[in-house]
């Protein structure tokens, strides 16, 4: 009875040294690294766009619509009137906090904006240098006749328009 427990203990630490190994392979793949840092930064992000929502643009929408602050935008769910949602929150009433829910959803959209215009830019900078790239990469596909100047294939001995005999290294720059 003994010896097979031991034998159990020894398959189970196979089992684990073997599930750890293929953890310590996972967590060190670049990918893995790189959604790290992408979560790392988009949480330090999301704290400047969080103070530009409740810093800068509630202020501003709250100047334009009189002076309203969205924070006291609710309604409460019990008997009694009051004023802002800590005071009903103190007499222990439920609230439906709708304004805090227009701030969140405010952030959420100015977060999917800014990140849209990276993404946007970094595609476009991407795409910018796939063109360098086979602009600079691709032979040209043809080249020009030396005698009758029709563009024939770069491979072309003779040409096709006027027969001409064409030396290989022969081209005529446009």
């Amino acid at each position: 009875m003994a010896r097979k427990a031991a034998d159990d203990m020894k398959k189970l630490r196979k089992k684990g040294g073997r599930f750890f190994g293929e953890f310590k392979t996972f967590i060190a793949r670049g990918n893995v690294i790189d959604l790290a840092v992408g979560v790392i930064i988009g949480g330090a992000f999301q704290k400047i766009v969080n103070s530009l929502v409740n810093d800068i643009v509630m202020p501003l929408i709250s100047l334009l619509t009189g002076g309203v602050d969205f924070n006291n935008w609710f309604l409460a769910l019990g008997e009694g009137d009051f004023a802002t949602v800590e005071e009903a929150q103190a007499a222990g009433v439920a609230t439906l906090n709708f304004g805090t829910f227009l701030s969140t959803a405010l952030d959420f959209l100015i977060m999917a904006f800014v990140i849209f215009l990276f993404i946007k830019g970094i595609n476009a900078l991407s795409e910018k240098l796939k063109r360098e790239k086979q602009t600079e990469s691709a032979p040209p596909a043809v080249k020009k006749c030396p005698y009758c100047l029709s563009e024939i294939n770069i491979a072309a001995t003779r040409c096709p328009h006027c027969t001409s005999h064409i030396p290989v290294d022969t081209q005529v720059k446009e």
